[in-house]
């Protein structure tokens, strides 16, 4: 059983938005912050987690990715903002 990970990267606050899954959280952010993935994320500088949910097995955490891909774009800011209003960069809690 390997914990999954869905998580939201941004540039600023209701900037470009950017959900990923992961298995490992800590390492794929450090990914992002430090350029090491090419793609979307570099293309926009989104180096800022803003949100992140745990799950007990990546397969729900897949599912739940696809679900918040299809969502509009305000309900993906309203879910940000519940958790986060500030936009705070999150990377230190998940250290």
């Amino acid at each position: 059983m390997k914990q999954g990970y869905v998580y939201i990267m941004t540039n600023k606050p209701k900037g470009t938005l950017y959900i990923g899954v992961t298995s490992d959280i800590v390492k794929r952010i450090y990914e992002h912050k430090n350029d090491l993935i090419d793609g979307f994320t570099r293309k926009y500088d989104l180096k800022n987690l803003v949100y992140y949910e745990i799950f007990d097995e990546i397969e729900e955490a897949i599912k739940r990715e696809k679900q918040l891909k299809e969502w509009q774009r305000n309900w993906k800011i309203e879910l940000i903002e519940k958790q986060n209003l500030q936009w705070k960069d999150l990377y230190e809690t998940i250290l």
